[in-house]
């Protein structure tokens, strides 16, 4: 097996087009067809499924992808390797995070990285709800991922990092928006903007259930999938929410944060990564993880 057949398998199951796969790659589609047999044929199994109209990854192309992914990478870093200072940290890591809500944790973490390890290349992919993090991890096109906790069971490490109270945010001419404190049985009778309902986040989740146990479910008039996007409908006048207490200090003009009477809900924040994924940079990550969002002491 060859590097150039895996990028150009990776290539095409980006694409799935051959004709684009083969522009990205400066080649004629008709090498690039070659290529992609010869690895087929090395491995013993299809990996794509053609026709006249659609290129799709099979079943076996799927499960080798994640492994092309981490073969191309560990390459890059032997290049890197041979032009670095001895001593030095050098490699790639992407992180996932869902957006507003890591306000407070993702910037931490990424400056210290950036100053004390500058070989370490940062890829960030945002609106990754907690569902979708955990398939991405586990398929390893991401190394490290902001979720919440718990997990469902899954073959996934994950470590507490914050524990956060939620609480509602309404528009500032809302009766309840100079209330101290407030129940959340007083918003049953409200519109609702939440995330998207069973997709996966945590947000939503944690939301629902609170109402539930509140003793009624939301009326939700409108989904969205970024969390500052949701502040800004309730500046807006669309409706009501419920966030961390770590958004309230990002609010848009016209949105007001008011805590929750006791019994809080709370948003108990973490990392999660793959044991399984080798890299050597993800391990210097943990590491500095542990140091700058340290498990919170409340956290049992």
């Amino acid at each position: 097996m060859e590097v150039r057949w895996l990028e150009a398998f990776v290539a095409v199951a980006e694409e799935l087009h051959f004709g684009r796969a083969a522009a990205r790659l400066h080649i004629a589609q008709s090498p690039l067809s070659q290529t992609i047999r010869k690895l087929e044929k090395d491995i013993g199994v299809p990996l794509f499924e053609r026709n006249t109209r659609s290129v799709g990854l099979t079943a076996a192309g799927r499960s080798l992808l994640p492994h092309a992914y981490r073969a191309l990478e560990e390459l890059e870093v032997a290049r890197q390797a041979a032009h670095a200072s001895v001593g030095a940290v050098y490699g790639h890591l992407t992180i996932g995070f869902s957006g507003a809500i890591n306000h407070r944790t993702l910037p931490v973490l990424t400056r210290v990285l950036r100053r004390r390890y500058p070989d370490i290349s940062l890829s960030f992919q945002g609106r990754v709800v907690t569902g979708d993090a955990v398939a991405m991890l586990q398929q390893g096109t991401l190394d490290i991922a902001f979720v919440g906790l718990p997990l469902d069971p899954s073959p996934l490490a994950s470590r507490l990092i914050a524990r956060e109270a939620l609480g509602a945010v309404v528009p500032v001419d809302h009766p309840l928006a100079n209330h101290v404190r407030l129940d959340l049985g007083d918003l049953r009778d409200e519109d609702f903007i939440t995330m998207p309902l069973g997709h996966g986040s945590d947000l939503e989740r944690t939301v629902t259930a609170a109402c539930v146990t509140a003793g009624f479910r939301p009326r939700v008039v409108q989904e969205i999938g970024d969390p500052f996007m949701i502040l800004t409908l309730v500046a807006a006048g669309v409706g009501v929410s419920l966030v961390s207490e770590g958004m309230s200090d990002i609010l848009p003009n016209g949105a007001a944060y008011v805590p929750l009477a006791e019994p809080q809900p709370y948003l108990h924040h973490g990392i999660a990564w793959s044991p399984s994924n080798p890299s050597k940079v993800l391990r210097v990550v943990l590491d500095v993880a542990d140091e700058v969002l340290p498990t919170p002491a409340s956290a049992d």
